[in-house]
């Protein structure tokens, strides 16, 4: 089964429950550091971290996805030949430009690399390049970990 295409809406904030607010509150806390952890930030602002692990993907202020052109992208994938290189290749690919790379020593046959990329270049939506990321076979978990300069 093909996966579905990830559509965005913007939303009025009015309307958005109060979790989702509070999602976002709490990124902002973590991104200014005001908040040391997910565990402070969602205590300020009165949220539980299980909220928030639901929400922090989904929501993000306009002005920010608008302004910003960095993001910093968690992958958690399999350890074989090749497969970084095929990771940043689909990168690059779309038109994103690599700043950052982190990958740590593979456990059990599996990597985690967080990458951080200028999108002001993309020729596809940051939707479709995660869209593409997750279909790579050794890829088995890709979030947005942030996005801001």
């Amino acid at each position: 089964m093909a996966d579905k295409e990830e559509k965005f809406y913007l939303v009025r904030s009015d309307m958005l429950p109060e979790s989702m607010k509070k999602t976002i509150e709490a990124k902002e806390l973590l991104e200014s550091g005001k908040a040391e952890s997910i565990h402070d930030a969602a205590n300020q602002v009165d949220l539980s971290r299980s909220a928030f692990y639901k929400y922090r993907d989904a929501v993000f202020p306009f002005q920010a996805m608008v302004k910003e052109r960095m993001i910093t992208l968690f992958f958690h994938l399999e350890d074989r030949t090749g497969t970084l290189s095929n990771l940043l290749n689909t990168v690059a690919q779309a038109g994103g430009n690599i700043l950052t790379i982190h990958q740590t020593i593979p456990l059990q046959g599996k990597a985690n690399v967080t990458i951080s990329l200028n999108t002001s270049a993309m020729h596809v939506n940051i939707g479709t390049l995660l869209q593409d990321l997750k279909r790579l076979d050794f890829i088995d978990k890709v979030e947005i970990l942030s996005s801001g300069a």
